[in-house]
């Protein structure tokens, strides 16, 4: 049996998942008109439409979020966005909200949003067991208990490889909407974990000031892609609907070479989009915006995943600072040009940066000498080479096609195949008028069927039938393949393999019994949903809560004492650190409690100042 993986890309807009396609994802995801996670990211029906259209050329697919909470008002909106979302061609809808499937939902595949907490091996089975088709995984689990899941259920499982954390379990987090009013579940977060913090201990002692405690480093599991195969997850997914283009280029390039390289040396599997691609450029994710890379919790708690002394993008390590001289400075490394920008951490642990003015040999002449030093680690976050190449067209993407010339009497047969098996055949009406030279005749022949110009096809193999060819003028040659390529796209169109479903309510138990806030109801279809499973939801969303002193506005995975060597388990009764501890932006303060047990933080809002 055939195992399909699936690169999975964000499209911020139309343009960039198109690009995403063309770079080697198999599907992109992109907001809806209204109502996604990313409210900045949404896209208009028509930018959608475009953006189906050539993704499903490529046997690609579109997958379309609206995965924000409702409110009872927004509900009939979304489902006529949904209606419209499934005519136009879309491949599965994106929820978080659980109202949304109280209502006459079109066929539309549905998929959970990791806004959905996706994190227990009870939370999976029920998904599925109500009808979702996909569930997006949680990014916090290790590959041991993603093969648990996998073991006890069979719908598909789709996981985060690269890009931006968040450092709360996706949907548990509430910071922005208490102390701004900007609802990360209502798709505006204002990303409160990217700001400064001071970390006092239980003394009132400053453990650490002004530092970016709860920012994490980005996501980067392309050495684990094996891994995750074995682990059961056939789509990887990508992160940055807020991200340029460039970015989507580079990255998504990178795993599409990455899992290409797996099905090279493993039978039973292959992609599951159509069509391969040529680059202009050689991808390196280093060379685009990251603060650092982590592998998270993918192989358990082994690393410091924390970015504490900067939330900017500090790109990809270069060298050192040799030697110090006139306006330049000497490095180690070969390859910087005039333009890049070099960034490195002062003595103080605060990132600065500058342009290079001029590059020579192994001297570089700066836009300021200000806090540079010898031995000083230099970072590149911005590769100007690799900038102008990605601002070109930098990618082809070709479907394999195989044809079968036959001349004969009285005409011209060509019948085109594509490596899906769609085939379209053409006849001209021509007379057979012997060549002076056969071979010239053959190779004439080829030469023009060969030559596919503009089209999304490339010429694998051409049969010519008992090696016969007439004098044919050029123009009806080209004439017959362009017409046998435009009906293979309108085959390839018609054929296009749709996946449908649709739900049947169940009375199916939900796992927990009682749900507070962050069951994340935000209306009364949501409501009737977790009453028809068996759950009593005893306070509304977050969102509606009048006072949010002394609630919990994170729950998180990272622990700031592992990050600062204080923690219990591996530091034993001895950790220098005095509880409780507690986190202030100036503004407010916010008391951490630990749960050693299941290895968690959950930051608690407790005052402001």
């Amino acid at each position: 049996m055939v195992r399909h993986l699936e690169l999975l890309a964000p499209a911020g807009n139309a343009d960039i998942g198109i690009a995403a396609i063309d770079h080697g994802a198999d599907a992109v995801y992109i907001g809806a008109p209204r109502f996604s996670a990313r409210a900045g990211a949404g896209s208009g029906i028509d930018d959608i439409t475009r953006l189906v259209r050539h993704a499903h050329l490529y046997y690609a697919r579109v997958y379309v979020a609206l995965n924000t909470i409702l409110t009872d008002q927004e509900i009939p909106e979304a489902l006529e966005i949904i209606k419209e979302l499934y005519a136009l061609g879309a491949d599965g809808l994106i929820i978080q909200d659980t109202g949304l499937l109280e209502l006459d939902l079109p066929p539309i595949p549905i998929i959970a949003s990791t806004q959905m907490h996706n994190n227990t091996i009870e939370k999976i089975k029920f998904l599925e067991g109500i009808g979702f088709n996909r569930v997006i995984l949680a990014r916090e689990l290790s590959l041991d208990e993603i093969s648990d899941i996998r073991r006890n259920t069979s719908v598909e499982l789709e996981a985060f490889v690269h890009g931006a954390l968040c450092v709360s379990y996706s949907g548990r987090c509430y910071m922005s909407q208490a102390i701004l009013g900007r609802s990360g579940n209502r798709g505006v977060c204002a990303q409160p974990c990217r700001s400064r913090y001071t970390l006092t201990d239980g003394q009132g002692n400053i453990v650490l000031a002004d530092k970016f405690l709860l920012s994490l480093k980005d996501l980067n599991l392309m050495n684990t892609i094996p891994d995750m195969i074995a682990a059961g997850i056939t789509s990887f997914k990508i992160e940055g609907r807020y991200k340029e283009i460039d970015y989507v280029k580079n990255v998504t390039a990178s795993y599409s070479m990455a899992i290409d390289r797996f099905i090279e040396t493993h039978d039973g599997f292959r992609r599951s989009s159509s069509g391969r691609i040529e680059l202009t450029f050689s991808p390196d994710p280093e060379k685009t915006f990251n603060r650092g890379y982590t592998q998270y919790f993918i192989l358990g708690r082994k690393e410091k995943v924390a970015s504490m002394d900067t939330q900017k993008s500090i790109g990809k390590p270069i060298g050192r600072v040799t030697g110090i001289g006139k306006g330049f400075i000497k490095t180690d490394s070969t390859d910087l040009k005039n333009g890049d920008g070099l960034c490195f951490f002062t003595g103080q642990r605060a990132l600065s940066g500058f342009r290079v003015e001029r590059s020579e040999k192994d001297r570089i002449y700066p836009n300021t000498m200000k806090g540079l030093s010898v031995g000083t680690i230099l970072y590149r976050n911005l590769d100007i080479a690799l900038t102008r190449l990605l601002k070109k067209p930098s990618a082809r993407r070709e479907i394999e096609i195989e044809m079968d010339f036959v001349q004969g009497e009285d005409g011209i047969c060509l019948t085109v195949q594509d490596e899906n098996g769609n085939r379209a055949e053409q006849y001209t009406a021509c007379r057979y008028e012997p060549p002076r030279d056969q071979v010239m005749a053959l190779e004439q022949v080829k030469k023009q069927l060969s030559s596919t110009g503009n089209t999304p096809y490339k010429t694998r193999h051409i049969n010519i039938h008992n090696n016969r060819a007439g004098f044919i003028p050029v123009s009806r040659l080209n004439g017959i393949k362009r017409d046998a390529l435009e009906e293979l796209t309108g085959v390839r169109f018609e054929n296009l393999p749709r996946q449908t479903s649709r739900l049947t309510p169940n009375n199916i138990p939900y796992p927990v019994k009682r749900l507070d806030f962050r069951a994340n109801v935000l209306n009364d279809n949501a409501r009737r949903f977790y009453e028809r499973h068996g759950a009593t939801v005893t306070e509304p969303a977050f969102e509606t809560l009048s006072e949010t002193i002394g609630r919990t506005v994170m729950t998180a995975r990272y622990c700031i004492r592992h990050q600062l060597d204080a923690c219990p388990k591996s530091s034993g009764e001895g950790h220098p650190l005095k509880m409780p501890l507690r986190i202030s932006d100036g503004h407010h303060i916010y008391l951490l409690k630990f749960d050693c047990r299941e290895c968690c933080m959950s930051v608690i809002l407790e005052g402001r100042k």
